[in-house]
């Protein structure tokens, strides 16, 4: 009788506590990621309050605060190259040191489509502009991102930005997206924030596992009873039997 098969079993074990192992961390990836969408959803959900009350809370994603920014309408601005509704274009990002503030803030004051040269005024003032902005964090620039040049970003970085507005001080390194008009008197300026790009595949992943957890036990009894049944002592007398009669035709 052939020996128990024990390396193929322990390496069918090692292999189904790693397959079970990562659909169980893909459960717990999909509980936290819901948890992370609800509570982003009750963010955004909340009214907008004054940006003191809405930087004490905490968390700021998906938070709208009310901004008291001078000068925002007419400030100077740096170009981020994006995208809005599949149209082409760029986003024009301001520094905005709120009223009674010592930060700045990094305003994104809107879309504009690449059809359209025509930009904001940019002139000294200090004329106060109240808008509600909605803090987002973002991931910073990869080390595959082209350089800025001529005013014009292709991925949002803080600190260089700061630095080409000339901001002086600290500066927050959220995201702060105008939903309410900055420049009403310019229609080609569309603010607005970028919707969640929360991916939940989850589930999926963790099916993918334990199918493949599955698959390889049905694989692996499959394969044991028939080398099982090979080693059956009556098996074996009838295959011998079997093959003494072909001899003896």
């Amino acid at each position: 009788m052939r020996r128990f098969p024990w390396i193929l079993t322990l390496l069918t074990v090692a292999a189904l506590v790693l397959l079970i192992g990562l659909g169980v961390w893909q459960v717990e990836r999909l509980k936290w990621k819901e948890g992370l969408i609800a509570a982003s959803e009750a963010a955004a959900a909340k009214p907008p309050a004054p940006l003191d009350q809405v930087l004490s809370d905490g968390d700021l994603e998906f938070r709208k605060a009310l901004i008291v920014c001078p000068g925002l309408a007419t400030a100077p601005y740096v170009e981020l190259q994006s995208i809005h509704e599949g149209q082409a274009g760029v986003r024009l990002i301001s520094a905005c040191k709120p009223a009674g503030a010592d930060f700045s803030l990094l305003i994104d004051r809107g879309f504009i489509a690449d059809g359209v040269s025509a930009r904001p005024r940019v002139i000294e003032t200090s004329l106060p502009l109240v808008l509600i902005g909605e803090f987002r964090r973002f991931d910073p620039p990869g080390g595959l991102t082209p350089a800025p040049a001529n005013g014009r970003f292709y991925a949002r970085d803080t600190a260089a930005m700061a630095r080409a507005l000339k901001v002086q001080g600290p500066v927050r390194p959220e995201a702060v997206f105008a939903v309410t008009q900055t420049n009403p008197e310019f229609a080609a300026l569309t603010p607005s924030a970028p919707p969640a790009a929360f991916s939940n595949n989850h589930f999926g992943y963790a099916l993918t596992w334990f199918g493949l957890a599955i698959a390889l036990l049905g694989f692996y009894v499959a394969l044991l009873r028939r080398r099982l049944k090979k080693d059956d002592p009556q098996t074996a007398a009838r295959r011998a039997l079997g093959d003494r009669k072909e001899e003896e035709f």
